[in-house]
């Protein structure tokens, strides 16, 4: 399975079970979390974009994978993701260079199975 089915289907599981005990404020920080990345004063894909910026720093690949999956749908460039890994490494560092890595091949997954 590619590393890109695979952590959707993952994420869709376990968000499933989490949301499955109604636990209020979970529920409520998923609804804030999806609420935030809505069009606005800044658009969709400016947010994005910004979400990654700040997975990267932060170092979570799950959330980087996610930002990524979702840039991807909305028909952010290849250049535009560089851009953003060269921002995200000069803000954050060389601690994100094994990140850079990473996404760069996520990304890649992303783009041959859109081919």
């Amino acid at each position: 399975m590619s590393q890109v089915k695979e952590f959707n289907s993952y994420r869709e599981k376990m968000n499933e079970r989490i949301l499955a005990q109604d636990n209020k404020v979970l529920k409520r920080f998923f609804s804030l979390d999806n609420q935030a990345y809505q069009e606005g004063a800044l658009d969709v894909k400016t947010k994005e974009l910004l979400g990654l910026i700040a997975s990267m720093v932060l170092r979570c690949d799950d959330c980087i994978k996610y930002h990524l999956g979702t840039s991807h749908e909305i028909g952010v460039t290849k250049e535009e993701v560089y851009e953003v890994f060269s921002i995200a490494n000069l803000v954050g560092g060389s601690i994100c260079i094994p990140h850079t890595r990473r996404a760069v091949e996520y990304w890649e997954e992303l783009e041959s199975l859109s081919e």
